[in-house]
């Protein structure tokens, strides 16, 4: 495995007083936007992930191994701050992956002594989850994934009573990622062909969040050095009904040139047979079983965010849901068609596929 650190060609212009962050997973769809949030705040970004990232921006270099290579990664981010653990193993996975991995991000915090940011999730509710989930809202997983998401949180906080400066920050549904979500998977995976799918019933909100917003909010915190050895909070993002996504989705597919000449058609998913599937396909089987997520309405309550890093800026729904199409392989590729050569080949390499781990 090389795990020799490589920098982008304009790492040299790095400011040797910056603090320095730890993106753990940064080709996935988290880390990538956080290596852009952080680098745009002035921090200098070691972005580790398995393969080298196609892109950095100014201020950032890479850091290729694997996660499970600890000592090795703690010694090439010797000096770092903060550590952000943006790896989410493969879905079909987790049994195996997900806790040993989140360990293995501690155990470099740990030896960093920098501070560990982790984003959680709702599975850890489960599906008898209120309307309005706070910090305190008890946490009854009723999956194997919502499960595995509790026994991470246990662990952060059982670390952080040992010495670990541990921030866990809640949200929900990623949107604005090109590949990954459930908007270029599902719902506008065929909006070029007119065609918009929503898992659940319309008319029940859910918690979404915009990635470029999330990072920001991480990086506020990671700007602070008075918060508690372990803190929960919730990131509140964009709480839609399925109707008022839909429709913000069409509103930025017009403004975007990508709607259709009449309306757009609309289906739901086919959960019965998505479970038949699940029968002999494992990944299916890990979606079905996540599917509550959208008959539950459920919202995230940002009081104690505010209260901790004040109001952060957030990006209006219709602009992040058209910078959100416009990242999605089908209209990219539309924009490409239509651009000069070397805008289109630029696109292009923005537009690189995500390592989720």
């Amino acid at each position: 495995m090389n795990d020799r650190p490589i920098s982008s060609p304009s790492s040299s212009s790095n400011c040797a007083s910056a603090p320095t962050v730890l993106i753990l997973g940064a080709n996935g769809r988290l880390g990538t936007a956080a290596v852009q949030a952080f680098a745009n705040a002035g921090w200098r970004v070691l972005a580790q992930a398995r393969r080298l990232p196609s892109m950095l921006p100014t201020g950032a270099r890479a850091l290729v191994a694997d996660i499970r290579e600890t000592g090795s990664i703690a010694a090439q981010a010797a000096g770092a701050r903060a550590v952000l653990y943006a790896v989410n193993p493969v879905y079909t996975r987790w049994q195996q992956d997900a806790l040993p991995f989140a360990r293995a991000g501690m155990d470099i915090a740990q030896a960093l002594d920098a501070t560990f940011l982790m984003p959680g999730n709702v599975y850890n509710f489960g599906e008898s989850m209120p309307a309005l989930l706070a910090e305190s809202t008890p946490q009854r997983p009723s999956t194997r994934k919502g499960r595995i998401r509790a026994a991470m949180e246990a662990e952060l906080e059982l670390r952080a009573a040992r010495g670990l400066r541990g921030v866990l920050l809640r949200a929900g549904d990623f949107f604005g990622a090109a590949e990954g979500t459930w908007l270029d998977l599902a719902i506008a995976k065929s909006i070029g062909a007119g065609r918009l799918v929503y898992p659940g019933p319309l008319g029940q909100p859910h918690a979404w969040a915009y990635l470029p917003d999330l990072a920001r909010a991480f990086v506020a915190l990671a700007e602070r050095d008075d918060l508690p050895r372990f803190t929960r909070l919730h990131f509140p993002g964009h709480t839609l009904t399925g109707s008022q996504l839909l429709e913000g989705i069409g509103r930025a597919a017009r403004a975007a040139g990508l709607a259709p000449a009449g309306e757009f058609r609309v289906k739901g998913m086919p959960w019965g047979l998505i479970r038949l599937i699940g029968l002999a396909l494992p990944m299916w089987r890990e979606i079905a079983e996540m599917s509550y997520l959208w008959r539950v309405p459920h919202a995230l309550d940002g009081t104690a965010l505010r209260e901790a890093v004040g109001e952060l800026p957030g990006t209006p729904l219709d602009e992040a849901l058209s910078q959100a199409l416009l990242a999605l392989p089908e209209p990219r590729a539309r924009v490409q068609r239509s651009a000069p050569p070397a805008a289109a080949q630029v696109r292009g390499r923005r537009g690189a596929a995500a390592d989720l781990s």
